[in-house]
């Protein structure tokens, strides 16, 4: 099934809030449009559900990991490769835990990365529909939908009115809503 893109762009927040409630009230679920912003904002501030971040996991399995490949590469080589030293046990553990450690924390960190990039849905591989002027202040709101649903989304944007609509197969147009 094909995706459908339409980008409205607006000078203000307000009028950015008004549009993403339009969608909502044309029966646009939150997953299906999302807000393009040069400047953060609050949580919250366009309608959507603070979400629910695993980012905890991914250190955790990574130091996991670290800790697991310190012990196999500190305890293998002593067991591949024995030297008894004066009655010495096999298994040192003091230098083994050195090891350990720095494989949990470079586990842990590695995975920490991989995680940010995860949860924040990096790198997006797609063309996305995008315009330039959103670097310059305006603050777009970007629907993915079906085609059938397209026309719909238009007007749902009109509704706020935007400073400009655009698809991907040209520009719809600064029309204002129908009254």
């Amino acid at each position: 099934m094909a995706i459908r893109e339409v980008l409205g762009l607006y000078r203000d927040l307000d009028s950015a809030v008004a549009a993403a409630d339009a969608l909502r009230d044309a029966g646009f679920s939150r997953n299906e449009f999302e807000v393009l912003s040069n400047a953060p904002y609050p949580e919250g501030t366009f309608g959507e559900e603070s979400g629910i971040h695993r980012l905890f996991v991914f250190p955790l399995i990574g130091a996991a990991c670290g800790f697991a490949a310190g012990l196999l590469i500190t305890g293998g080589t002593q067991l591949s490769y024995p030297l008894l030293t004066g009655g010495k046990p096999l298994l040192s553990i003091p230098p083994m835990i050195i090891i350990m450690y720095e494989g949990t924390m470079l586990g842990a960190l590695i995975f920490t990365v991989l995680g940010v990039l995860f949860e924040s849905r990096l790198p997006w591989i797609g063309r996305a529909l995008y315009d330039p002027r959103i670097t310059q202040g305006y603050i777009g709101i970007l629907v993915r939908t079906a085609p059938e649903r397209e026309a719909r989304a238009i007007e749902a944007l009109r509704t706020a009115n935007p400073e400009d609509i655009l698809t991907e197969s040209g520009n719809a147009g600064r029309q204002p809503a129908r009254s």
